[in-house]
């Protein structure tokens, strides 16, 4: 029977985030605190960096009110290809964008983006149309409402993708807690508040043991 269940492989597999502009987030991205979303793609890029992903960035329409690439991003992956695509919505339409994807050798994506039912949802579909598996980092996406956020998702798991968070996505490609638990727990803990109280508790149980 055939094994329905398709994990992430950290050796085989790489980052695409879609237009997380300053513009897009600041006028579009309602679904999400601008808080609560930042942290969330910043947590996903801080997961490709600690499993040393391949990245590819991309921007649309950048010199328009769309804006400029989140600067974190642009910091944390000063070498990573970074496309800014003079027109097209769908970034899969761009000839650069995906000779840099399938220059990555790998054949699953991680896809995240601003807006989810579009920059999301296009290069999405366009990917699994050929052939890649797909995996959507949901709350590292966002767009005008939760409504359509849902029917986005929804069109893309009917095509195959597979919708997930930013934790269950480092959690699926680190595996075992013994592969480096302190800087997983790290990870963890730097974008997880309640995950950071689980450590705290655990060192000041720690400390009373010592007593």
């Amino acid at each position: 029977m055939e094994d329905l269940y398709k994990r992430l492989d950290k050796d085989n597999v790489a980052v695409l985030l879609v237009d997380h502009q300053a513009g897009l987030i600041a006028g579009l991205v309602r679904d999400y605190g601008v808080d609560e979303f930042k942290n969330n793609v910043l947590a996903l890029a801080h997961t490709a960096n600690f499993f040393d992903l391949p990245v590819i960035l991309t921007t649309s329409f950048e010199n328009g009110p769309n804006g400029p690439l989140m600067k974190e991003l642009i910091e944390l992956f000063p070498h990573a290809p970074k496309i800014s695509r003079p027109g097209e919505i769908n970034a899969w339409d761009n000839e650069d964008f995906v000779e840099d994807v399938k220059a990555t050798g790998k054949k699953q994506l991680i896809i995240a983006g601003v807006v989810t039912d579009v920059c999301v949802a296009f290069p999405t579909l366009s990917a699994i149309s050929e052939g890649y598996d797909v995996f959507v980092a949901s709350d590292a996406s966002g767009t005008v409402s939760k409504e359509l956020a849902n029917v986005a998702l929804t069109r893309m798991a009917h095509e195959g993708a597979q919708l997930m968070n930013w934790f269950s996505i480092a959690s699926e490609l680190q595996r075992d807690w013994r592969n480096n638990a302190e800087g997983f727990g790290a990870l963890i803990g730097e974008h997880l508040p309640a995950y950071q109280n689980v450590i705290g508790i655990y060192g000041a149980a720690q400390k009373e043991g010592i007593k």
